[in-house]
């Protein structure tokens, strides 16, 4: 063949290839652009700024599809299903109280896992710790001080009971990390009690940045626990109480109990709990709620259960009164920033 014609081969089919090159390369764009695009009912969100100073705001993780997808965005309180600004900032749980972020997500990398991110009044990440598990709980203290996270080390659902987890909090003001609450003291009934399958989950914090609450799943029970940071115990106040959460005025916590004859894999109900009486109040959701229940206020409860796109976030009165009504669409992982 002469050079002539080989060159004309050559260019041809490197021609070709170009094509098909722009053809896959416009086709895989379609396939995106369709991914992203917002599905018939979803809510729609934009990117736009987002802090941690704006009052009357919620936060949480956007689930509704498209380009804004995991990323911490923000509606007002007074209007909560209308459009929503996304920041960039992808969370897998989040939380915030006073300027003060907590972001659990996923890194990338040769051996992909995943990180806490300590975040500022901008989310912007300020330091972050290697997490050794998946992320399941996370919680920032009223003043903003200390912050707490959970994963699963094993196991990914606390519905089968064969699951084992990691507490860590970090106070931000002295930069002291507590890696673990299993080394803290127990005292179960005034006794210390030591027990190898130990587990803590679901932190929530009292207003004077020492006192806690967690929940302690040991022999086949769970317990409500109140934590003092300072001496490092942890002490067993009632039974069957999993994913505490404090009440603004520091009276009632708000949790997921387990009920008789309900499902293994769909077993709780969401109860109130009078920390002085002790009494218990049903409140009116009947679903199984598998969530770290949020107060909106001193009255509601928000929470999350399955939604067409991933969850819902959900809200109930709290003292066991009215109808669960759906807040927002496509969200979890709330923040109320009053």
């Amino acid at each position: 063949m002469k050079t002539r014609s080989k060159l004309l081969v050559l260019v041809v089919a490197a021609a070709l290839l170009a094509a098909v090159a722009t053809v896959a390369t416009l086709r895989a764009a379609d396939r995106a652009a369709e991914r992203d695009r917002a599905r018939p009912g979803e809510p729609v969100a934009h990117a736009g700024a987002v802090t941690l100073r704006q009052q009357g705001r919620l936060l949480f993780r956007n689930l509704a599809w498209g380009p804004q997808r995991d990323r911490v965005s923000s509606v007002p309180l007074s209007t909560p299903a209308g459009p929503r600004l996304s920041a960039p900032r992808d969370c897998l749980r989040f939380h915030a109280a006073a300027g003060t972020g907590i972001c659990l997500r996923a890194t990338g990398g040769v051996v992909p896992g995943h990180e806490a991110v300590l975040l500022d009044a901008k989310l912007r990440a300020v330091r972050s710790f290697r997490v050794p598990g998946i992320p399941t709980r996370a919680r920032v203290s009223p003043s903003g001080r200390l912050v707490a996270w959970t994963v699963f080390v094993s196991g990914d659902s606390y519905a089968g009971g064969a699951f084992s987890t990691r507490t860590a909090i970090y106070d931000t003001r002295t930069k002291t990390l507590h890696p673990d609450l299993e080394r803290f003291t127990v005292l179960m009934d005034g006794r210390r009690h030591r027990a190898a399958d130990a587990n803590f989950w679901g932190v929530t914090f009292a207003a004077d940045d020492n006192r806690f609450y967690a929940t302690l799943a040991t022999g086949g029970h769970t317990y409500l626990v109140e934590g003092d940071l300072a001496r490092r115990t942890l002490r067993t106040l009632h039974e069957n109480v999993e994913c505490p959460s404090l009440s603004p005025d520091g009276a009632r916590i708000a949790f997921k109990k387990r009920v008789p004859g309900a499902p293994t894999d769909t077993p709780w109900r969401l109860y109130v709990l009078d920390l002085r009486t002790g009494r218990e109040t049903a409140l009116a959701e009947q679903r199984s709620v598998d969530d770290q229940a949020l107060w909106l206020d001193g009255r509601t409860l928000l929470y999350a259960l399955p939604g067409d796109f991933g969850a819902d976030l959900w809200s109930v009165r709290a003292d066991g009164s009215g109808t669960p009504g759906m807040l927002v669409r496509s969200g979890v992982s709330p923040a109320v920033i009053g």
